[in-house]
């Protein structure tokens, strides 16, 4: 049974033009010391990496696409059964020369997450698939990028030909990851110049811009994107700081919990706020339901866990402004 809440008379589709992988996840006190094992606490293996976006954002009724590659065998299997169960289109067809790849992410008892990563299939785009992906897409539509397939050799040329496709009435959101240093330059400069929102965590802005400063960053960031491009820098627990279009970079205060897991929660809060513009929020109304879904999925453990529309509700309570867009029909 789908845990997908879709609203009536979509208008607006996500669709990911990067990757979903295999998220192992291991429970561990700490991690271990160069050389040292360690016995893990907790086991899990789940579809990651880009999913966790799909997720959130068809929890939250935004119908969505993945446009990557997946692989033949056991992780490849995994994904799909994953995208079909959040109701996700897989747009290309399988990979037949490889698997799907799997990342195995170290969650400590202070619910900091640290991964390592051997990329399959996702990491392998051809020509073929820009043309196939570019076709599907139409207007209103949102493409969601990550800096993870713009690392990847086999990618991140192609990705960057995507980039150059898309018409002006299609939004491009990109968050540019952990490997946002791994980046070329050339390549980098490609996507920044196409986007319309920058969403990022707060190391991932300091990298780009050598500030520590979440607003300033925020703000610095949004100087290097075309006008009227708009940037989130996610700082957990403080919230986030949101520069929409040429104003300043203000801040969206969190919701503090105590966190059990916060892999993916960077993922959730993009695919929240990505949703919310959907049905008609604001970008800082949307940047502070994005806030609250976050602070629910880092209370479970697992890398998908952003909240359904009924669990949101039910922490905005019946006299938020963002309640009434949730349960308006048609507004997606």
């Amino acid at each position: 049974m789908s845990t997908t809440e879709p609203a009536a008379g979509p208008r607006t589709r996500l669709v990911l033009a990067g990757s979903v992988i295999v998220d192992m996840v291991l429970r561990v006190p700490r991690l271990p010391e160069r050389g040292g094992d360690m016995l893990a606490t907790g086991a899990q293996q789940t579809a990651g990496g880009g999913f966790n976006v799909l997720a959130a954002a068809r929890r939250l009724g935004l119908p969505a696409l993945y446009a990557g590659g997946h692989g033949t065998g056991p992780f490849g299997d995994l994904v799909r059964t994953a995208l079909e169960h959040e109701g996700v289109e897989a747009v290309l067809p399988p990979r037949t020369d490889r698997d799907t790849g799997y990342c195995v992410a170290l969650v400590d008892s202070g619910a900091e997450r640290t991964f390592v990563t051997a990329p399959g299939a996702e990491g392998a785009l051809s020509d073929e698939d820009v043309r196939r992906t570019a076709a599907r897409l139409r207007p209103g539509d949102t493409v969601q990028m990550s800096g993870y397939s713009l690392a990847y050799p086999e990618a991140a040329d192609r990705l960057t030909d995507l980039v150059a496709l898309l018409p002006d009435e299609v939004t491009l959101c990109f968050d540019p990851g952990p490997l946002v240093a791994d980046i070329p330059e050339d390549r980098l400069r490609t996507v920044l110049d196409r986007v319309d929102w920058l969403s990022c965590n707060r190391r991932e802005a300091g990298l780009l811009t050598g500030l520590d400063d979440g607003a300033a960053a925020a703000r610095a960031l949004a100087d290097r994107l075309r006008p009227g491009a708009g940037v989130l820098v996610r700082g957990d627990a403080d919230g986030c700081w949101l520069v929409d279009g040429d104003g300043p970079a203000v801040r969206v205060p969190g919701r503090p919990v105590t966190a059990v897991d916060s892999n993916g929660a960077g993922d959730a809060h993009v695919g929240a706020f990505l949703s919310l513009l959907g049905h008609g929020a604001t970008p800082p109304e949307a940047a502070r339901g994005a806030n609250v879904a976050a602070s629910v999925a880092v209370t479970e453990p697992g890398p998908a866990t952003g909240p359904t529309t009924a669990e949101l509700l039910a922490v905005l309570g019946p006299d938020d402004p963002l309640t009434a867009l949730l349960e308006r029909p048609g507004t997606v």
